[in-house]
């Protein structure tokens, strides 16, 4: 009789999945990946799925969120508009931290949690998922408030 696969396996199946196209995607643009390589990674299908471009701006951003891929359409082929937030864009030392993380959500939508992406982004980078997770909370405690930076001295 055979067994059917249950959540776990499938789970597993997605994490092997994540590493193996970050795993490619590293090998092909190199092991040092900076900012300029991974907007080149943003246009290609084989890292990212969908169409993707970036912009500087807390539309949609919530307290303490670092970026949001706000959907451009009703499907995923109608591409995303990643929203970064304005305090990292003379970041670009960690811009590639930060884009990376939400490539895997890009790609794979709402089955994706923080695990995933937090994978997806430390393989691709060549780091280890808690090292990784530590950058991104730093990057994170140190972003001014979304109200700070549209101008709100209330915030």
């Amino acid at each position: 009789m055979e067994q059917k696969p249950t959540e776990q396996d499938g789970k597993l199946a997605l994490f092997e999945h994540i590493e193996a196209k970050a795993n490619e995607a590293r090998l092909r643009y190199g092991l040092y990946i900076d900012t300029e390589t991974i907007i080149r990674m943003l246009d290609d299908r084989t890292v990212v799925r969908f169409p993707v471009g970036v912009r500087f701006d807390a539309e949609g951003l919530e307290p303490g969120e670092p970026a949001y891929p706000m959907p451009l359409g009703e499907r995923p082929n109608e591409g995303f508009c990643l929203f970064i937030h304005p305090a990292l864009e003379e970041q670009t030392d960690l811009l590639p931290l930060v884009i990376a993380y939400y490539i895997a959500s890009i790609n794979y939508g709402e089955i994706v949690t923080s695990e995933e992406a937090e994978l997806f982004g430390a393989t691709l980078l060549g780091l280890e998922t808690e090292s990784y997770y530590q950058a991104m909370c730093e990057i994170v405690d140190a972003l001014p408030s979304v109200a700070q930076s549209a101008g709100d001295p209330e915030a």
